[in-house]
């Protein structure tokens, strides 16, 4: 397929309704770092009810580029590491779509709500941090009941129909299709969006609260990022879904990293070369992946 471009089954304890220690980790709730000096380069825009995040390629034309839509980890569409992130898929030659999964309410951030105890850890430490944690999984298990595929998918559908009305054959060219990209949080409607006829290929990285009817309803290509140990997508889970993808002969690749955290797929100026580098490697992957397609 013919691009523009610029440069190179074990689930949670319910599918949609996690219990917070396995569905969201810090690493979903908390941007990486980032160099004060990166600045993203899109425009927010208002689509219906929505707000969505918007990064065109260089080129102003719209035949050979692609609709790419993004869907995000718990820190949301205002996180300027997920707006850079965007920025470098519509480097790579797509017009990108990020939506606001969660209409104004990201995920609580965990960073802070540790923070603010560990401020006077002299007064009784051990119990105070024991109630942090547990403030925090409440925090999160609140969130993520008001964020369930009942709620998330309807905001999907709808940008994805209003994407197409404002910008089709404008800034991408409708018949080439749409792919779609997931992490964390958004990693479980990219395989949502992958059992549908609505995209052409999926690519997601170290996804949270997925089950196994989401493995079992892909249908289209696929490629995943995980992380070795990750305990919101586990060993036992990923080989399971590979041995599904391979019986039913679904078109997939499935990398595993090594000694890299939950998350570390999401643009960021990490210190640790390694988890630069693999944030790099898994970038790469996504996009010669989609571009096959």
């Amino acid at each position: 397929m013919v691009k523009a471009k610029e440069s190179s089954l074990y689930a949670s304890p319910a599918p949609d309704t996690p219990s917070s220690s396995l569905a969201m980790g810090d690493h979903c709730t908390n941007s990486p770092p980032l160099d004060p000096s990166e600045r993203s380069s899109g425009e927010i825009v208002k689509l219906s009810e929505t707000e969505v995040y918007i990064s065109k390629p260089g080129n102003s034309e719209s035949h050979g580029t692609c609709l790419l839509l993004l869907l995000t980890n718990g820190v949301g569409l205002h996180s300027v590491n997920n707006q850079v992130q965007a920025d470098y898929f519509a480097k790579a030659g797509y017009f990108v779509a990020m939506p606001d999964l969660f209409h104004g309410d990201p995920a609580p951030n965990a960073a802070s709500v540790t923070a603010e105890a560990e401020e006077d850890m002299n007064l009784l430490d051990q119990i105070k941090m024991k109630a942090v944690e547990g403030i925090k999984g409440f925090m999160i298990d609140m969130w993520l009941a008001r964020h369930t595929p009942e709620n998330t998918m309807p905001i999907i559908d709808s940008v994805l129909k209003e994407v197409q009305e404002k910008y089709g054959d404008k800034s991408y060219t409708i018949s080439l299709g749409t792919y779609v990209v997931g992490y964390c949080f958004g990693g479980k409607y990219a395989l949502r969006l992958a059992g549908t006829d609505k995209i052409v290929a999926a690519a997601v990285a170290h996804p949270t609260m997925t089950s196994k009817e989401d493995i079992e309803g892909v249908k289209q290509p696929i490629t995943f990022a995980c992380v070795e140990g990750d305990p919101h997508f586990p060993d036992d889970f990923r080989e399971e879904a590979r041995q599904f993808f391979k019986e039913h002969k679904l078109e997939h690749e499935m990398r595993v990293y090594k000694d890299v955290p939950h998350g570390f797929a999401v643009y960021g100026s990490y210190p640790d070369y390694h988890i630069k580098s693999s944030q790099e490697e898994a970038f790469e992957q996504f996009v010669q992946f989609l571009d096959r397609h």
